[in-house]
């Protein structure tokens, strides 16, 4: 085997982070979809939620924008319209105008939805934790500043609008 191949192929090399990654995409994309399912919600329904939910926590003081939705979704802003309308008629989030410029609209999600969620994922939780116990503090760091780095790329990737 060549030098280039073991980089890409090796038990850490790219063409193995490559499966696993994929591999876990497709379930989380598994269970969206079968919460989607389950709840009524179309799944950009559900991808809507969790950026709403997360915004705070990526963004903090930079509340959650119907434009910010759109280009996170990547969606139109009819379908972003639509889909907001969708989930504040079930209860899901409210939009509040923003005292200082009337103009913008804030996205907030509200308690029902996070009970709603909480309830559906807490297997998803729980076994989060068990994957997380089989890992020291020092490993789990370096988990998370990979996966901080990885999404970095990912948002870099989009916003460059090059994913092919």
């Amino acid at each position: 085997m060549s030098e280039g191949a073991e980089e890409t192929e090796g038990p850490a090399g790219l063409r193995t982070f490559a499966v696993e990654l994929r591999r876990m995409n497709a379930e989380f994309n598994r269970i969206a979809h079968e919460f989607a399912h389950a709840s009524g919600l179309h799944p950009t329904d559900v991808q809507a939620l969790v950026a709403i939910m997360d915004a705070p926590l990526r963004a903090p003081g930079r509340p959650m924008t119907p434009g910010r939705l759109r280009e996170e979704l990547n969606v139109t802003s009819g379908a972003v319209t639509a889909c907001l309308d969708r989930l504040e008629r079930l209860g899901h989030i409210t939009r509040t105008r923003d005292p200082a410029d009337r103009r913008v609209v804030h996205l907030r999600y509200e308690p029902s939805a996070m009970a709603m969620g909480r309830e559906y994922f807490r297997p998803l939780a729980e076994s989060t934790d068990a994957a997380r116990s089989g890992f020291s503090e020092e490993e789990l760091r370096l988990v998370l500043r990979f996966l901080r780095a990885m999404n970095e790329e990912l948002s870099a990737l989009r916003t460059r609008g090059s994913g092919r």
